[in-house]
C-alpha cells in the first residue's frame, strides 16, 4: 500500500519557548508532533512543516492553537500541488491515463481482470470500464475510501487550504501535476497492475494496514509512523527514490531559496518527512533548526 502521507523523526528537545511573530510556540518534549519550526541557517523569521494525510474522517480533522498560528506566521502556504489552481485538477484529469494507448486489459489474464471488474461492480458500484486507460496506481487511490471507518472523508490539504484562504494567503505548489503524473510513467505498469490486484486480494489486510496508519497519524505518533513506511507491506521499499527521497531532496532546494525571502508553512505528506533521507533530517543536515512544536490543544 502507498500513500504518502506521515511526518517525523524521532526528536527530543528540551523544553523552550521561542518567540514567533506576537504568540509563544512551545516545543514539543515528547518527540512525536506534526508540526515542526525551521529557523537558523541566515532566516530572518520561521519557517514551518506540516505532515498531512491525504485521506482522513472529516470529524477527525481539527487544527490546534499552534498550527493556526504557524499559518499566520507565514507569508505563503506551499502545498505538494497548487490545488487551489483549477488547472491544477484539469491537468489531473488528463494525466491521469497510461502512456502508449496501454490499457488495464493489457496488464492482466482473463481470470485476473474479472476479479477486478467483479470488485470494482460489488463493492464501488462502478463498472471498471470506465477506467480502461488509467494508471493503475491512481484506481489503487480509488479504493482507500472503502478501507474508512466513516463515510465522510476529506482530505488534511483542504482543511489547510480552508484555513490559509480565510488568512488572506497565498496558496502554491512544490510540484506541477504533470510531475507527478510522470512519477507514476516511471514505475512500471505491470508493477502498478500487481500493487492494484494485491490490494483488491487482500481487503481485510490492507485496512488493517490502513487503519494503522490512520491511528499513528492521529495519535502523531512519529515512531510508528516511520516504522510503517519502512515495512515492505506499505508498497514504497522498492521504488522509494522515486516517490519519496528524490522529491524529498528537490522539495529541500527550493525551500531554502523560497525561506530566504519569506516565512512559509509548507504542507505535504507526512511520509515525505520521515527517516534520514526525509525533510526534516536533510533540512538539519542544510544548517538548519528544526524543532518540533505543541499541536495538542483542544479542538
Amino acid at each position: 500500500m502507498k500513500l504518502v502521507y506521515f511526518l517525523g523523526l524521532m526528536f527530543s528537545l528540551a523544553n523552550v519557548k521561542a518567540q514567533t511573530g506576537n504568540s509563544i510556540l512551545k516545543t514539543d518534549i515528547t518527540g512525536n508532533t506534526l508540526l515542526w519550526e525551521i529557523s537558523g541557517n541566515g532566516l530572518t523569521a520561521p519557517s514551518y512543516l506540516f505532515g498531512t494525510f491525504h485521506l482522513l474522517c472529516k470529524d477527525d480533522i481539527s487544527f490546534s492553537n499552534a498550527l493556526n498560528q504557524a499559518i499566520n506566521n507565514s507569508h505563503e502556504v506551499y502545498l505538494e500541488l497548487d490545488l487551489d489552481d483549477p488547472a491544477t485538477i484539469m491537468g489531473a484529469l488528463m494525466l491521469m491515463n497510461m502512456k502508449d494507448g496501454k490499457k488495464l486489459k493489457d496488464l492482466y489474464t482473463e481470470e485476473q481482470y474479472k476479479r477486478i471488474s467483479d470488485f470494482f461492480m460489488d463493492s464501488l458500484k462502478t463498472p471498471i470500464g470506465l477506467f480502461q486507460r488509467m494508471k493503475p496506481e491512481f484506481l489503487v487511490s480509488l479504493i482507500y475510501p472503502k478501507m474508512m471507518p466513516c463515510s465522510s472523508a476529506t482530505s488534511v490539504e483542504e482543511s489547510v487550504m480552508a484555513f490559509a484562504k480565510d488568512a488572506g494567503k497565498e496558496i502554491k505548489g512544490l510540484e506541477t501535476m504533470a510531475f507527478q503524473a510522470s512519477i507514476f510513467d516511471s514505475i512500471p505498469y505491470e508493477k502498478q497492475a500487481e500493487e492494484l490486484l494485491n490490494t483488491i486480494d487482500s481487503m481485510e489486510r490492507s485496512k488493517t494496514y490502513f487503519n494503522q496508519m490512520l491511528a499513528a497519524y492521529n495519535n502523531q505518533r512519529l515512531d510508528e509512523i516511520e516504522k510503517i513506511v519502512n515495512t515492505p507491506e506499505f508498497g514504497v521499499e522498492s521504488n522509494q527514490d522515486i516517490l519519496l527521497d528524490n522529491r524529498n531532496r528537490n522539495w529541500v532546494l527550493q525551500l531554502k531559496t523560497i525561506m530566504k525571502k519569506n516565512p512559509v508553512f509548507a504542507a505535504v505528506g507526512a511520509g515525505h518527512l520521515v527517516g534520514k533521507n526525509g525533510l526534516i533530517a536533510l533540512l538539519r543536515a542544510e544548517g538548519y533548526t528544526v524543532r518540533g512544536l505543541e499541536n495538542r490543544e483542544s479542538k
